[in-house]
């Protein structure tokens, strides 16, 4: 058999089961409470000259854009700490273990996959089920993001809020020297989201496209498409 018949011969497809129900529901309300916050956060931190000749309180927009903002931020909040909870008690493909660099080989599985990603070079031999390292070590970076989000967040509500929920982040302005620097960084903050929302869908296609796992699709069923070979080697490393 020559090299050309064995190169077309078609490859043996396994489906797995990837992502939970919560982990599924979990992105999706993130992804609709970062759009959310994101959208009028903008809006709260530059508001546009809206010229009516109705009285302020007849109107009220901006009142109920910062409600909206603070109705997707309890919703953020409460959904975070559910994602770090499911961390610990969900299937290894959730589990922490995928997004903390443990060891070199890590690092070194990471920079393929930039190389991958950016240069676009092909033939590096970094297969995974999950996320890849640098997908993982990204989400780890967006967690601790997600966590300065909420205390600056909730910090600056502090002021304004009788509720005991908002007033356990009261000592974060006092800390950070002020709700001057805490609205600082929670706008620059945004921003880092902004880029990341760009760049994450952008590789979801791209990565849906090259490796054709299912990158995509996997989101909404939790099934993925892997190689047989590639499958049975994973398992075979666990031995």
């Amino acid at each position: 058999m020559n090299s050309t018949t064995v190169s077309s011969k078609p490859q043996l497809l396994r489906r797995v089961f990837v992502w939970e129900l919560p982990v599924r529901y979990y992105h999706w309300l993130n992804a609709g409470c970062i759009l959310v916050l994101i959208a009028t956060g903008l809006i709260i931190g530059d508001p546009p000259a809206i010229m009516t000749s109705k009285e302020a309180h007849s109107s009220y927009w901006f009142g109920t854009t910062r409600f909206i903002h603070f109705v997707a931020a309890y919703i953020f909040l409460f959904n975070f700490l559910f994602r770090i909870y499911w961390g610990f008690v969900g299937n290894k493909y959730a589990s922490w273990k995928n997004f903390i660099p443990t060891n070199r080989q890590y690092f070194k599985d990471m920079w393929n996959i930039l190389k991958s990603d950016i240069f676009m070079t092909k033939g590096y031999n970094v297969h995974t089920i999950g996320h890849n390292r640098l997908a993982g070590f990204i989400y780890f970076m967006t967690f601790i993001a997600f966590g300065i989000q909420c205390l600056t967040g909730f910090g600056l509500y502090s002021a304004m809020s009788d509720w005991w929920l908002p007033n356990l982040f009261s000592w974060v302005p006092y800390l950070l020297g002020g709700d001057f620097m805490v609205r600082t960084i929670h706008h620059w903050a945004t921003w880092f989201f902004i880029l990341f929302t760009v760049v994450h869908v952008y590789l979801v296609f791209y990565h849906d496209y090259v490796e054709g796992h299912g990158e995509i699709s996997s989101m909404g069923g939790g099934w993925k498409f892997i190689e047989e070979e590639i499958f049975k080697k994973k398992e075979e490393n666990k031995k």
